[in-house]
């Protein structure tokens, strides 16, 4: 499944080569997609090509070539599009989630960067890219961000390395539920949430990690696993 900005771009890219013959340049891609820098276009790129629709071709300006195409593109007159279909402008989303929309059927959220299913890493701040999720994913009228998995341990809860998480933002959970938890401001991870008098536990789901058991104050909920997506 490719996201809205990753199918714009390879519908961009795909009308120029008809056009010109050859590809766009890196500033008229990060220009039709209205990004800030091309590093957006860069990632977009390495997804495009991860993904097989595209192959960079080494020691060449430019030098960009179409393998394939989604089936929605093979289609006359497509137009990149959200996934419940066209809508009004609206204001530019907020840093940092997204609010849920009932009369959507699907909606884009943050790609927050990377979260440890393992040994903690630093905490994440900064948006990575967008992915479209079902709004049924989405849980009550609160703030929802994704981020993608990084490591096993919490492959028995069915997560695994490399799949995308949907969170829902609060600072509270209840014991049991799988959680983002900010370790002394400064790391982050995906695990399950125990606490214990004045003691959080956070547990993994692979007998092969041991369970942190840390002091509350210590430990900071940024939001509770909604839903998975996973990319085959």
């Amino acid at each position: 499944m490719l996201t809205r900005k990753q199918l714009e771009l390879l519908d961009f890219i795909k009308t120029r080569m008809d056009a010109d013959g050859v590809p766009p340049s890196f500033d008229e891609m990060k220009d039709a997609l209205d990004l800030r820098s091309k590093s957006g276009i860069h990632r977009l790129i390495t997804a495009l090509e991860e993904r097989g629709f595209i192959r960079r071709l080494a020691h060449r300006a430019r030098a960009l070539e179409i393998i394939k195409l989604p089936d929605a593109m093979e289609k006359p007159g497509f137009t990149p599009r959200v996934i419940e279909g066209d809508k009004p402008a609206a204001p530019p989303a907020p840093p940092r989630g997204a609010m849920a929309i009932e009369t959507v059927h699907a909606m884009e959220l943050p790609v927050m960067g990377r979260i440890a299913a393992g040994v903690p890493i630093e905490a994440i701040s900064e948006v990575s890219h967008h992915v479209a999720v079902p709004g049924s994913m989405l849980s009550g009228r609160g703030n929802h961000y994704a981020l993608e998995v990084k490591g096993d341990s919490m492959i028995e809860a069915g997560i695994n390395d490399g799949d995308i998480v949907v969170i829902r933002e609060q600072t509270t959970a209840e014991n049991g539920d799988i959680v983002v938890a900010l370790v002394e401001d400064a790391e982050a991870t995906l695990k399950r949430f125990r606490r214990k008098g004045n003691m959080i536990a956070l547990e993994a789901a692979n007998p092969a990690y041991e369970t942190r058991v840390i002091p509350d104050h210590l430990v900071k909920v940024q939001g509770r696993l909604v839903g998975l997506i996973r990319s085959y």
